[in-house]
């Protein structure tokens, strides 16, 4: 009887142990069978690439891009007893105070935003901390209850966008332009709007964004090995200009002084060497804050020096006078009757303002007569004249570096066989031209007839720092060497004996004509003036061609007593910072 209990229980004993191996096997086939959320032995990494800086012919960067992070953090995997400690190195590393942590912290339970605009090297000392509150275990490892995985999510530093900074505030405005931000997939990136930023948008814009896929740590960071892709991050172009920071600061300065006392509208001004086009200085009084733009500045947005089309009045004349010569339709020293300073053409009656009886041909440049041009432009067929307003590049862009130029008009060779159209386009009404196409024509009297477009993006920087040089255009023969060699001895004289006297510099060789014209409103003139002086300065090394426009000035109407003063300023500051340099025997 004791066997068979004894028999009984050693049976059971072996049941048992059967089925809890038949539920070992079970509940192993089942784990081995079943679909589940195993966490990835790969991990992504990726980085945006940032839009290239432009960058003035010293070596600074005018405009650069700010990479920008943002700080997250899970506040149900802080350990309680070490919150403290977190919000201190926080503090530290961040900059942020410990109260202003705090209160973001308890504005909710979970995924918390501590700051959405660390800078890019913040966000590397960010970075590091993250991996030491790792190692230190500040972060807990909690069960996730969908999954039943355990992982720890620790502070994160994400990139959330670029900042475009003008470091030099409003300088090179509104040539250089201003972006505005584009949000996609919570990223925000820039884009370029006007000026330079708009013009070579695509070139300055990010090229490649970086990616890297491979195994992970226990931390979850990428191992780099053999096995491991990555894909470099390549940012977008640098532009380098042709001007340079600390001479367009003096240049702007003198605008803004020279604004207050001729009590002006606006005042520009554009220098450009003669041989090669490069520009040094394209300025305005009136600039803007790229990042700051207010309602006051919308009328400053455009940039005037080629989205403001005027007629020039007397700084034409020169171009007028340049083609009777081309054609041997004038002799220099003909006489040309003054008519006292006023004459009629059909309908019309044209003044000058000052009298004259007679006068050689090339004094009516020297002193600007009206009725002496008009007189001499009936010579040149309405063909020739329209050919030639198109050959100096009227009504056509200036240059390639700027965008949205209004290009102006020139009337028809129909209407220019009219005698009074004839007359009038002559000395600078009936037509519209802006600064740049101005002092692009202008160079011709300075290079041997041979016109240079304005160049102000010099060359482009890649990511690895290799410089793409910009070439040059050809020069374009607009007139023989020898009639702008004759017009530069006119217009030399206009400064020494005529109108341009305030422009004598001792030393350089200055040239130039005035020039002021009716504003029109509303289809009639009204007693509204821009003033202009267009010319050059050179010494024995040196050729610039220079332009000044000068809108609505209302302390005179006289481009000599407005305009070329501010030549003169200009002409000043490049022999004090070494553009020029004057043949003085001391």
């Amino acid at each position: 009887m004791v066997n068979r209990n004894k028999s009984k229980k050693i049976l059971l004993l072996y049941v048992l142990i059967f089925l809890a191996f038949v539920v070992f096997l079970s509940v192993m086939l089942l784990t081995a069978t079943k679909s589940r959320n195993m966490p990835s032995l790969y991990t992504v990494e990726s980085s945006k690439a940032q839009r290239g800086s432009i960058i003035s012919a010293d070596g600074f960067h005018i405009a650069t891009t700010k990479k920008l992070y943002k700080a997250v953090v899970n506040t149900r995997y802080i350990d309680p007893d070490k919150k403290e400690l977190f919000i201190k190195l926080f503090s530290i590393y961040s900059g942020m105070s410990p109260t202003s942590i705090k209160k973001r912290l308890a504005k909710r339970r979970g995924v918390v935003v501590l700051s959405y605009d660390v800078p890019q090297i913040q966000a590397h000392y960010l970075k590091t901390l993250a991996r030491e509150l790792r190692r230190f275990k500040v972060f807990l490892e909690l069960k996730n209850p969908k999954t039943g995985l355990r992982s720890v999510h620790g502070l994160s530093v994400l990139e959330s966008g670029e900042s475009r900074e003008y470091p030099y505030g409003t300088l090179l405005t509104p040539i250089i332009g201003y972006p505005h931000k584009i949000e996609e997939d919570g990223y925000t990136s820039i884009r370029g709007v006007k000026g330079l930023e708009k013009r070579f948008d695509t070139e300055l814009s990010p090229i490649q964004d970086g990616y890297s896929r491979g195994k992970r740590d226990v931390n979850s960071y990428i191992i780099l090995n053999k096995e491991s892709f990555t894909k470099p991050k390549i940012n977008g172009l640098d532009i380098k200009l042709t001007i340079p920071v600390s001479f367009q600061i003096r240049i702007e300065k003198m605008l803004d002084a020279m604004k207050k006392e001729l009590r002006a509208k606006e005042v520009m001004i554009a220098i450009m060497d003669s041989k090669r086009g490069d520009v040094y200085a394209m300025a305005s009084s009136n600039r803007y804050l790229p990042k700051d733009i207010k309602r006051s500045d919308y009328s400053s947005l455009n940039s005037s020096m080629i989205e403001y089309s005027f007629e020039p009045g007397s700084v034409l004349k020169p171009i007028t006078f340049a083609l009777l010569l081309e054609h041997k339709l004038v002799n220099p020293y003909d006489l040309v009757n003054g008519h006292n300073g006023r004459f009629k053409i059909g309908r019309k009656v044209i003044t000058d303002e000052h009298k004259f009886d007679w006068l050689s041909a090339e004094n009516v440049i020297v002193y600007s007569s009206n009725v002496g041009i008009a007189q001499l432009a009936q010579r040149l067929p309405g063909y020739d004249f329209h050919r030639g307003l198109k050959s100096f590049g009227f009504s056509t862009k200036s240059t390639p570096d700027l965008i949205y130029e209004k290009t102006g008009s020139i009337p028809s060779a129909k209407r220019l066989e009219n005698e009074i159209y004839k007359a009038t386009c002559a000395y600078g009404y009936g037509i519209r031209a802006n600064l740049m196409q101005l002092l692009r024509a202008y160079s011709a009297f300075n290079n041997n007839g041979r016109m240079v477009k304005p160049k102000l993006v010099k060359s482009f920087i890649d990511e690895r720092g290799s410089i793409k040089e910009l070439g040059y255009e050809e020069p374009v023969q607009v007139i023989k060497s020898a009639t702008a060699k004759r017009m530069n001895k006119i217009l030399l004289k206009t400064v020494n004996e005529g109108t341009g006297k305030k422009a004598i510099t001792k030393g350089l060789q200055v040239g130039g004509k005035t020039g002021t014209a009716h504003i029109v409103e509303k289809g009639q003139y009204v007693s509204k003036y821009n003033t202009a002086f267009m010319g050059f300065a050179n010494d024995k090394k040196h050729k610039y061609t220079i332009g000044v426009i000068v809108i609505q000035p209302k302390k005179s109407q006289f481009a000599a007593q407005t305009a070329v003063p501010v030549f003169k300023k200009a002409v000043d500051i490049m022999i004090e910072e070494g553009y020029l340099e004057p043949n003085i025997v001391k």
